[in-house]
């Protein structure tokens, strides 16, 4: 039993198999489990509004944490509203087809986990000299491909906008015309 579990850790510490070794004490039996998977959903933002708006904004989910990664390029330099938005469609020229923002508790807008704010409401960006900006945010209050609806963002869309989020202003933030929009898929493995 012992060559069992000596020949799995070393599986798992030297080649990173996709499992997991757990010894147990009672009979000193080695079972193996399968690890934790990360899942990935995908957003290619396209251009809206006559603006030239491109980028991908990544979210990666791992033990129950979403991390967003949002990557653009195309803006006029300064801040920027981003938001999930209720339907992935972006189809609409103006991006309209995207719906309002995402917000399946029925929250007023606001800043994100202060008091009242939709799941949708991300924040904003700020885009360089050269029109590029990054944003990185980190929850359990989203998932990918989940069964709760209250969480989950696939089928979702991710908006990117012509002003800053005002953080208070009903329902959007007083955010501007929509400039960027795509759909959050479920990446393909």
């Amino acid at each position: 039993m012992k060559k069992i579990f000596i020949i799995a850790t070393l599986c798992v510490v030297l080649v990173g198999c996709k499992e997991t070794v757990k010894q147990t004490d009672t009979n000193n039996e080695t079972e193996v489990v399968p690890a934790e998977k990360s899942i990935t959903a995908t957003a290619l933002i396209s251009a809206k509004s006559n603006s030239a708006v491109s980028g991908t904004v990544t979210f990666t989910e791992n033990n129950g944490i979403v991390i967003m990664n949002a990557n653009l390029s195309g803006l006029t330099p300064g801040p920027h509203a981003i938001h999930i938005h209720e339907n992935g469609d972006c189809s609409a020229d103006d991006a309209s087809s995207a719906g309002g923002h995402w917000n399946p508790t029925k929250e007023d807008h606001g800043a994100w986990e202060h008091k009242a704010f939709h799941k949708g409401d991300i924040g904003n960006l700020v885009a360089d000299e050269n029109g590029i900006a990054t944003i990185t945010k980190e929850t359990d209050l989203w998932c990918i491909s989940c069964e709760d609806e209250t969480k989950n963002i696939v089928g979702k869309s991710i908006v990117v906008h012509k002003d800053i989020d005002d953080m208070k202003s009903q329902p959007s933030g007083n955010a501007g015309d929509r400039i960027g929009c795509g759909e959050i898929a479920l990446e393909n493995k």
